[in-house]
């Protein structure tokens, strides 16, 4: 379905998302969910807030720490938003901050799809 919508994927959605490659073939959903959030990493400035994300300490990070990325401000809230939209990342606003943490679920299953099987 080439002109379908793909619906952003959700952090419970993601965890049970789809057997190792190596496994068995995707099925079309598998294959749409795990491309949301692989698209959503596929952006070089989307990949390094993600990772500053992923690798802060405590698992969260406010958006304060995570803005020198050598984009605006509005494009750093733009790439955030399309990380949240694809359930690799949520937020919560505190005062006048917003924090970002990696869904550990997430993280499983896209650990899971690229896991290979054991020798």
């Amino acid at each position: 379905m080439p002109n379908a919508k793909v619906l952003p994927v959700r952090a419970t959605d993601a965890a049970p998302c789809c057997p190792p490659l190596t496994e068995r073939p995707l099925t079309a959903e598998e294959a749409e969910r795990a491309a949301v959030m692989f698209k959503a990493l596929g952006d070089p400035v989307r990949l390094r807030l993600f990772s500053l994300v992923a690798s802060h300490e405590g698992g969260e990070a406010c958006v304060c720490d995570i803005s020198d990325v050598g984009v605006s401000q509005p494009t750093v809230s733009h790439h955030l938003k399309k990380l949240k939209e694809a359930g690799l990342l949520t937020s919560e606003r505190r005062g006048t901050w917003v924090y970002y943490r990696v869904e550990p679920s997430v993280l499983a299953a896209m650990g899971r799809i690229l896991a290979s099987a054991p020798v």
